[in-house]
Formats: C-alpha cells, structure tokens, sequence
C-alpha cells in the first residue's frame, strides 16, 4: 500500500509544484503589461526587479548556508567576469527587450512570438554542441517556423516594432539559455544551483542593461513626475511599491523553475511551459480582450506540434543515448530546501526509493 499512496503524494506535490511556477510565470505576464500601461519605463523597471532579485538571492543564500552549514560558492572577479558576463549581457538584453515590447504588442503576440525561442536554442544548440543533430530537427524548424508565420499573418493587432523587440529577445534568448547550460554544467565554477546562478548574474546585467536605459529613458525618466519630479509622496511610494512587486514576481518565477525542476524533473517543467502559453492565450483573449484570428490559433496549435516534438526527441534522445549532461542527484544537499524537507519526505524517503528509482537524478537541461 506504500506505493500507491507515496505515488498520490508525488502526483499532488507535482502539481502543486505547477500551480505554484504558473502563478508567478502567467502573473508577471500580465502584470508587467498592465504596469507599462502607465508606467513607460520598462528598462527602469527591469533595473529594479534585477535589484530587487539580487537583494533576495543573496538572503535565499545566506537561509541556506544556515540550513546546510556549507558556505556558498563565490567566484573570482577573473572567472566572474569571463565566465558570467556574457551569460548576464544575453540575460538581461532578453528580458529588457521583453518588458519593453510590452509598450507596443498585446500579451497574446507576445506570447506567441516568445514562443519562437525555441528555434534560436536550437541553433546555439548545435553550434555549442550540446545538441546532437538528427533529421527530426529540420522538422521542429519547419513547425515553429510556418506556425509562426501564421500567428502574425493578417493579425489585427499587429504591431511591427513590438514584433521585432519579441522576436531579437527570443534570439537573444536563444544565447542566454545556450550559455546558461554551458555556465551551470561547468562543476568547477559551483553555479549549479540556480540561487547561486540568479545571485551572480544580476549584477552584471544590471551593468549590462544601465547604459541602454540612459540612453533611451534616463532622460525621460528624470523628469517624470511619477519618480524624480514627483509632487506627492504617496505618488513616489505608490510607483515604488508597483514595481517591487514585479521584482517579486520575477525572483518567485526563477524560484519556482528552480522548485519543479528539483523536487521532479527537466521534462516536468518543459510540458508546463507548454500549456502555460495555452493558459496564457487564454486568458489573454478573455481578460484583455486580444482578439485572435482561427489562422493565428492554428499558427500557434503548429508552433505548441513544433515545441513538443521537440521536448520529446530530447526524451527519447536522452533515455535512449544516456544523458549528455551533468547529472545532479535530487537528494544532493544543493537542492534540499528547508521548506519542502517537511512537508515533501516526511514519512515517506525510503518506501519512495523502493517505488520509483527514476527520482534518484534530475536532469539540468534549458527550456
């Protein structure tokens, strides 16, 4: 009877782990595009949530040098910047360009050009090869590729300027993930616990991201009256507070990635993103009221045929070839978190290892 029952407990933790990574990754969706609805600072905003994530990675940190009694890794300002630099530039170029397409396209484009990434991770992919390529791959291009095309074609809220910020941060982001795996699977730089990772990368993409605020917002921003020139203080207290809890969000969205990935697995957390952008669009239409064509739900039916097809030839590639990438164990200290020791293995480690030796290790890969 202890497998059934540890089975039901693994079952309601995974999706209570989902609920979880969908409240934070659907909520600053929405929430960044009603913010910039009045507030038209969207690289100032970005500033703020990297210092606002940097403040909370480093008490993240500090509970868990407590917990574990193992001090955390700090880099060298050599490997700092050699290492890490690029992996934050590509970082905070993909989010900044991100928040700010929110100024000119509806959360549904939005959603849907995003969607794209996964073709630019592929490219990288094979040029860093960390992909092995097959002929299925020319498949995936093919899918996302006509399925994108369909998304914007006739669209009646296409806006063309958004449409080229979504589409460069998707191929930044395609250097951002590539160079993310490559970061955290290096074992002698220590990164690969994503708290460390998130610790070390704001910095340097808040230095990344401040010269292309000056020149596109410092100006603006210095005189509008909802920051410097304010009248009132409620005014001032009002637009910090908005702000910090897009700063919240954005750490709590790397946090929960970083809970579903460990507490289950890589391919959890790729079939959530999947009907997350479903989810999205659907409350887009019915919250927002973007308007859709059918061609545009089809171009992203055949976009989502283009994203699994590619989520499942990792799956099979990896079971079937042995996996290419550094392996952690889920039990390892790195990943215990005091919140989830109580309530996720109480009672239940070793009828869990008799029911399901799948759980023994996960699997870091990029989304």
């Amino acid at each position: 009877m202890a497998c059934p029952v540890q089975f039901l407990c693994r079952a309601l933790r995974t999706i209570g782990l989902v609920l979880f990574y969908y409240t934070f990754s659907i909520g600053i969706t929405f929430y960044n595009k009603w913010l910039m609805k009045g507030f038209h600072f969207p690289l100032f905003m970005t500033l703020v949530h990297l210092t606002i994530i940097f403040c909370l990675s480093a008490l993240t940190r500090q509970a868990l040098q407590c917990w574990t009694g193992k001090p955390r890794i700090v880099l060298s300002w050599t490997i700092y910047l050699k290492k890490v630099a690029p992996t934050a530039i590509a970082t905070a170029l993909d989010i900044g360009l991100s928040n700010w397409s929110f100024l000119f396209i509806t959360i549904s484009l939005y959603t849907m050009t995003k969607s794209s990434a996964v073709l630019f991770i592929l490219f990288f992919s094979l040029v860093f090869k960390l992909e092995e390529p097959n002929p299925f791959l020319i498949l995936v291009v093919v899918l996302i590729s006509v399925g994108l095309f369909m998304v914007t074609f006739k669209s009646t809220q296409f806006n063309l300027e958004g449409f080229i910020m979504v589409l460069l941060a998707s191929f930044i982001g395609g250097i951002r993930w590539t160079l993310t795996q490559v970061l955290m699977q290096k074992a002698e730089l220590g990164l690969q616990n994503p708290i460390d990772t998130m610790y070390h990368l704001q910095p340097l993409m808040f230095l990344g991201l401040f010269p292309l605020f000056l020149f596109n917002e410092g100006l603006s921003l210095s005189t509008s009256e909802k920051l410097f020139r304010v009248s009132e203080l409620s005014t001032l207290l009002y637009s910090l507070f908005t702000l910090s809890i897009g700063g919240i969000l954005a750490f709590g969205l790397g946090f929960s990635e970083f809970l579903l990935v460990s507490r289950t697995s890589s391919l959890t957390l790729s079939i959530s993103g999947i009907f997350k952008e479903v989810c999205t669009l659907l409350l887009a239409t019915h919250v927002m009221g973007d308007k859709l064509s059918p061609l545009n739900w089809f171009g992203f039916t055949v976009c989502l045929a283009g994203i699994s097809l590619h989520v499942g030839l990792k799956t099979y590639y990896s079971k079937n070839r042995g996996p290419s990438l550094r392996q952690l164990s889920s039990k390892s200290p790195e990943l215990e978190l005091p919140l989830l020791q109580q309530t996720a293995y109480e009672g239940g480690d070793s009828a869990a290892d008799e029911c399901d030796d799948e759980d023994e290790e996960q699997e870091i890969t990029l989304h």
